[in-house]
C-alpha cells in the first residue's frame, strides 16, 4: 500500500517505517524538516511538510503519530494549548484531506495514549473503561474525536491508546538510565500507580497487524499484559542494571516542581490490551523482565 505517516522520524516512527519499508510499502511522510527527517528513513521515503502537500499523491492508508511531547515542558496554560493544537490541526488536516480524495484511504490508525483513563488507581482498565475527567484525558479525547470524523467518508479509523514504550535510544528508558546506573533511581511517590508499558518492537507489531485487519476499529490498548506499578518498574530496572534503587522522590517534591503535569508520574492505570488479545495478537515480550532482558542485553 501507499501508506502516509506523520511523525515517521519519531522514536515509534523509525522502527515502523522501516517495518512498512521492508514488508515492501510506499511510505509518505510528513515532517516540519523534511531533510532532517530524510537522512532517518528508509530509501525512497517521500517527505514532504505538510499533510495537505500529499493531496497528488493519494494514500491508501494513514498513521497519525504526530503531536508535541506532553512530558517536555510544565503544563501552563498556554503549554495545555500547544499540546491540544499540534494533535488536532495535523489530525483535521488528515479529514480534510481524506475529504479531498476521489477515493479515501481504507484505514486510519491514529494516535492517543493512555492518558485517556485519566487515574484509575487499581482496577484493571479495558477499552470499555469510563475515564476520568482530567487534562491527559481531555487532550487524549479531543484527538480521538478528531480522527474519527473520517470515519463518515468511509475510512476505517482505529485509536492506538498507547502506554510507555520501551527500547533502547529513547523513549522512557532514555530519561532513567544514567540516574539508575549512578545508584539514584528510586520509586516516585508511593510507587502504586500503574505503569502501563510496551516494548517499541511489540508496538510496531501491532500498528501492522490492525493495519492489515479489516474487521477492527476503534480504541485498542496498546500495552504489554501484565502492566506494574512503579515500585514494580524501580525494582525490576535496578535488578537488569545491578544496581540499588533505594532513592525515592516524595510526591510533594514532584508536584512542587512539575505542577499538574507531575500527575503523570504519580497516577496511573492498570491498562490491558484486551480487545487486541480477543483480537489474536501475539506479544513478543508480554512481561517487563523479557523486555528489559532484550533491551539492556544488547
Amino acid at each position: 500500500m501507499r501508506i502516509l505517516i506523520t511523525g515517521g522520524s519519531g522514536f515509534v516512527g523509525r522502527p515502523l517505517c522501516r517495518r512498512l519499508h521492508d514488508a515492501g510499502h510506499e511510505l509518505l511522510v510528513v515532517s516540519r524538516s523534511p531533510s532532517r527527517a530524510k537522512a532517518l528513513l528508509p530509501d525512497g521515503t517521500e517527505v514532504r511538510d505538510s499533510v495537505l502537500a500529499f493531496v497528488d499523491r493519494a494514500p491508501e492508508a494513514i498513521i497519525n503519530l504526530a503531536g508535541e511531547p506532553i512530558a517536555d515542558k510544565r503544563w501552563s496554560a498556554a503549554q495545555k494549548r500547544r499540546l491540544i493544537d499540534s494533535r488536532l490541526t495535523v489530525t483535521r488536516d488528515l479529514v480534510t484531506l481524506c475529504e479531498r480524495l476521489d477515493t479515501p484511504p481504507r484505514v486510519m490508525i491514529s494516535g492517543s495514549a493512555m492518558g485517556y483513563y485519566g487515574d484509575q488507581g487499581d482496577r484493571d482498565v479495558t477499552e470499555q473503561t469510563p475515564p476520568q475527567e482530567e487534562f491527559a484525558h481531555r487532550l487524549c479525547a479531543e484527538w480521538e474525536s478528531a480522527a474519527l470524523a473520517a470515519e463518515p467518508l468511509g475510512v476505517r479509523v482505529v485509536l492506538l491508546r498507547t502506554g510507555l514504550v520501551l527500547d533502547a535510544g529513547g523513549g522512557t528508558l532514555a530519561k532513567l538510565l544514567l540516574p539508575f546506573r549512578l545508584g539514584l533511581g528510586g520509586r516516585l511517590g508511593s510507587g502504586r500507580q500503574y505503569m502501563p508499558w510496551i516494548h517499541r518492537e511489540d508496538w510496531v507489531s501491532i500498528a501492522l497487524f490492525l493495519l492489515e485487519r479489516d474487521d477492527l476499529a476503534g480504541p485498542f490498548n496498546a500495552s504489554a499484559p501484565h502492566p506494574v506499578t512503579n515500585a514494580d518498574f524501580t525494582r525490576a530496572l535496578a535488578r537488569h542494571l545491578h544496581r540499588p534503587a533505594v532513592m525515592a522522590v516524595p510526591a510533594g517534591v514532584l508536584r512542587l516542581a512539575l505542577g499538574e503535569m507531575s500527575r503523570l508520574l504519580l497516577t496511573g492505570a492498570r491498562m490491558r490490551p484486551a480487545r487486541l488479545e480477543a483480537a489474536g495478537f501475539g506479544f513478543q515480550y508480554p512481561t517487563l523482565d523479557s523486555a528489559l532482558k532484550a533491551i539492556l542485553g544488547r
